[in-house]
């Protein structure tokens, strides 16, 4: 059950007209989340086959466009580009011109808080860093998969209210994260991640070594047991 505290509808953005910068695995599915709010698609930019297909499948007659022309037709923006790439995007596009002023730009980094937006937060962009804590599949199924996912939140005071009324339209729980602990938000998730995938993967090897035929079918109980038993009661 979502036990958040629901914002008082007088707090929650307006129907808004929502942009993608980016086609990966998390852009489409977040706007896709965003329009079952009653939010409205209206472009998206895509450079591969590979992300123009995802853009296609999850966000259908929606225009692909160049990032300028994303933000010239949308409200809100999400910038989901990878990490590496953010800084120098934000930067182009406020050098540009092509950030209005009042208008929504939110980037879904786990490594970054909001001030990698600080450029365009200077050209009058309402500035949010809303990380999904979460992995993408780059299917409608990741739609789903946001019902319950925490999100890490770093927005300026005045804007809280509207960055957690945006997570919960999304089905996710809002978890506010203070600007100087995002590298050690970042850095907890990768740790958990990606040591479990290695954990997992040796594991099953070492099953197949052993004859086992269907390690997948043994690990699965064993191992959602031990990770639902750590959970809740750590080492003990």
């Amino acid at each position: 059950m979502n036990t958040t505290p629901q914002p008082d509808p007088r707090d929650r953005p307006a129907r808004l007209t929502v942009g993608v910068v980016g086609a990966g695995r998390v852009g489409p599915a977040l706007a896709a989340s965003l329009q079952l709010a009653g939010h409205r698609p209206v472009a998206v930019s895509a450079v591969s086959d590979a992300s123009r297909r995802r853009a296609g499948q999850m966000l259908p007659d929606v225009p692909v466009v160049p990032p300028a022309e994303v933000l010239e037709r949308s409200e809100l923006v999400l910038l989901t580009v990878p990490d590496d790439a953010l800084p120098e995007l934000v930067a182009g596009l406020a050098e540009t011109g092509a950030v209005r002023p009042g208008q929504l730009l939110v980037h879904t980094s786990g490594r970054y808080g909001a001030k990698v937006l600080d450029p365009a937060l200077r050209a009058g962009a309402l500035p949010l860093a809303l990380h999904p804590a979460m992995t993408f599949t780059g299917t409608p199924v990741d739609v789903q998969r946001l019902a319950g996912c925490s999100f890490g939140v770093t927005a300026p005071d005045e804007l809280r209210l509207a960055a957690e009324a945006l997570v919960i339209e999304m089905g996710g729980e809002p978890e506010w994260i203070a600007e100087e602990n995002r590298p050690l938000y970042h850095a907890a998730l990768a740790l958990g991640a990606n040591h479990l995938v290695t954990l997992v993967a040796q594991s099953l090897e070492l099953l197949r070594t052993a004859g086992v035929g269907a390690p997948d079918r043994m690990l699965g109980p064993l191992l959602g047991a031990a990770l639902d038993n750590a959970l809740r009661s750590g080492d003990a």
